[in-house]
């Protein structure tokens, strides 16, 4: 048996019909029941926090699939120290997303906000853009998403340097700094790009001794997660002038109406949006019934999360990353 989590029960990922088990979807209200006697949750709804408040009642369960890359909104204590495993959407998300990367990063040195603004106000105004060529970003985090985004960046003629939990040599990304240490390295780049995981080390990464330290005109980029930046800091940052910002996740999702990010100077705010491609959904619900037919055959799940650490541990990981 597998339990669907939706949104709303009526939001069902496609193509799921073809297994051969029992399926209940449900939204977070019905959970309680749904999860009753059913081995594997699917979580569809991946931002909801439900599974912990259900937990006594998952009397069967030995498998959890989130379909998103990070999993911070579902690990709890009870759920590390069982022995139910989690698995994520690892891959799904990392070309889509790399490319946004690279289109915010040309449209920050383009100053296309700046040309639409004009357009609306029927102003012609000839200016000089920056080349990305020759430019340089530093991509906090070295997973699947933060490899791609590298080697995106490079093809575009960025140099680029990475951080990640641990300093080392890596023989794709090359010398890795630790993530720990960025304030003392961001000066050096035009772009930082946060694409690690939401956990204890990460949350507030990016505070005012960050953000101070960044170059004068630079561009922050955060497809993570919202509390891997101090949002007054950066409300302060970007307030100054200091600093521009690209910014698809939040500490509150919806951002709120009156939220001051929306009208903050040198902020491009977007709906957390910026894996999601057309035929995104199509993408994660193949990814989930290939791995049950792998679980339902008994071959070893892909994706495996390690729940003490909050994402895959690199020898899991087909691609070698380490967030």
């Amino acid at each position: 048996m597998i339990t669907v989590l939706c949104a709303h029960a009526d939001e069902r990922p496609p193509d799921l019909g073809e297994l051969p088990v029992e399926l209940r979807h449900c939204d977070a209200a019905g959970l309680a029941d749904a999860v009753r006697g059913a081995q594997v949750l699917m979580l569809w709804d991946f931002f909801s926090t439900a599974v912990r408040d259900v937990w006594r009642y998952a009397d069967a369960l030995e498998w959890i699939h989130v379909t998103a890359a990070g999993v911070d909104t579902l690990l709890f204590a009870e759920l590390r120290r069982s022995d139910v495993v989690v698995t994520n959407a690892h891959g799904v998300f990392d070309r889509p997303i790399a490319e946004y990367v690279l289109g915010a990063i040309l449209a920050h040195a383009k100053d296309s906000r700046r040309s639409l603004e004009l357009q609306r106000e029927r102003q012609w105004l000839h200016r000089e853009t920056r080349s990305v060529a020759g430019a340089t970003a530093i991509v906090v985090g070295t997973g699947g998403i933060g490899r791609e985004i590298a080697r995106l960046l490079r093809a575009a003629g960025l140099e680029v340097r990475a951080t990640g939990r641990t300093e080392r040599t890596d023989p794709e990304l090359g010398d890795v700094l630790a993530s720990a240490d960025l304030a003392a390295h961001v000066g050096w780049a035009d772009h930082l790009v946060l694409a690690a995981p939401l956990t204890d080390a990460t949350r507030g990464l990016v505070g005012a001794e960050v953000l101070a330290a960044m170059r004068p005109g630079s561009h922050l980029v955060n497809i993570a997660r919202g509390p891997l930046v101090e949002e007054d800091a950066l409300l302060e940052a970007l307030r100054a002038g200091r600093i521009a910002a690209t910014l698809d996740v939040f500490d509150a999702e919806p951002l709120p109406p009156d939220s001051p990010l929306w009208s903050a100077p040198g902020a491009v705010v977007t709906a957390h949006m910026s894996g999601d491609v057309v035929g995104w959904r199509e993408t994660l619900a193949r990814q989930f019934v290939d791995n049950a037919n792998r679980w339902l055959s008994g071959q070893p799940l892909l994706n495996v999360v390690d729940k003490q650490l909050g994402y895959i541990r690199a020898d899991l990981r087909a691609d070698g990353g380490n967030r």
